[in-house]
């Protein structure tokens, strides 16, 4: 029997891209594993260009999926911490084969939408 019909969820594939999907999760996600805790401004700066109010929702959507931990201090300025879960975590592989796959292909892919708009 075909592996996806028997998944509550649809296509296993589908189901981990919709967690994971998206412009920014991945790349958070990237930057909690390889760099550990980071605070809500650090992750910013490593991330780019995104606002802070997609960030705050991307953090809130992988720490509802349980991808993410988020720390609060009591104190004031008020201090926020995000690192991965033990969930998280098993991403990993995923994480680093699709950086490596990255690496790879990222160039080459970049130049052939070159080559396509400019009509060769």
């Amino acid at each position: 029997m075909n592996e996806a019909k028997q998944s509550p969820l649809g296509c296993p594939v589908e189901a981990t891209l919709n967690v994971i999907g998206g412009k920014w999760k991945g790349i958070i996600l990237y930057h909690l594993m390889t760099d550990g805790t980071l605070r809500f401004n650090e992750l910013k700066r490593r991330v780019g260009e995104v606002t802070q109010r997609m960030l705050t929702k991307q953090l809130r959507e992988l720490e509802e999926d349980g991808l993410i931990n988020r720390k609060v201090y009591a104190q004031v300025p008020p201090k926020v911490e995000y690192s991965m879960t033990a969930k998280g975590e098993t991403l990993r592989p995923i994480l680093l084969a699709l950086k490596e796959w990255g690496v790879e292909f990222a160039f080459e892919i970049r130049e052939n939408r070159k080559a396509l708009q400019a009509g060769g």
